[in-house]
């Protein structure tokens, strides 16, 4: 008689599950967000690496659009290592720092609005969030580098004009996902209404914003 655990599947392990969870959020987002609703500490330790590499990624994007790197191969200071430490750096502090901070945001914006949720849900939320963004780094600076080479970081190059508007509006169309993301993220871990959750997020936009005006003024 055939043993009754033949053809049995091994059970997923939490940092596997978790990791095949990264991807997943692209194409199918709600049982990842729902995921987030487990309190297990074995299943919130499988969270950190995915989350971890996620954010860094995202914060290389982040960096690698903003003016300073447009240019850093006009000092001769510079070469293509140097770019690269200066990304992975960079980016992995404004990853981090990102994080925490709009993590903060978002924890303010669903207390606001009732939720008991804690600061973790609320920031691995948008660490998930943050996964079309850290595609895009491996979507699109492979694709500017093979159109343009070092110019992706020369001001005047070959990439200006419409080229540089054409990956800008990429570069906004994965943030507008990311977007999108948070606000699911915020109806499924808390079981809200959409105008619920976008009440929520909006509200975590504000403090955002005041947060950016005061820096500024500092």
């Amino acid at each position: 008689m055939a043993s009754d655990t033949v053809g049995a599947q091994p059970e997923l392990s939490s940092d596997r599950a978790w990791w095949l969870r990264v991807p997943a959020t692209l194409l199918s987002p709600r049982p990842v967000f729902f995921a987030l609703r487990e309190d297990d500490p074995d299943d919130v330790a499988a969270r950190s690496e995915p989350l971890l590499l996620v954010i860094w990624m995202a914060g290389v994007a982040a960096v690698l659009a903003t003016p300073t790197a447009s240019d850093l191969l006009d000092s001769p200071d510079y070469d293509a290592m140097l770019v690269a430490i200066w990304a992975f750096i960079a980016g992995g502090l404004y990853g981090v720092v990102g994080y925490f901070v709009i993590g903060f945001a978002l924890f303010f914006g669903v207390r606001l609005l009732g939720s008991l949720g804690d600061f973790r849900r609320a920031r691995q939320t948008v660490g998930f969030a943050l996964v079309p963004l850290a595609l895009s780094l491996v979507v699109l600076l492979p694709l500017r580098l093979a159109l343009y080479g070092g110019d992706t970081f020369r001001s005047g190059g070959a990439d200006e004009g419409t080229g540089e508007n054409v990956f800008l509006a990429l570069a906004l169309a994965f943030a507008a996902w990311s977007l999108v993301l948070l606000v699911v993220g915020v109806r499924v871990t808390h079981g809200w209404s959409w105008l619920r959750a976008l009440a929520a997020t909006a509200a975590a936009a504000a403090l955002l914003a005041a947060l950016v005006g005061v820096f500024m003024l500092v």
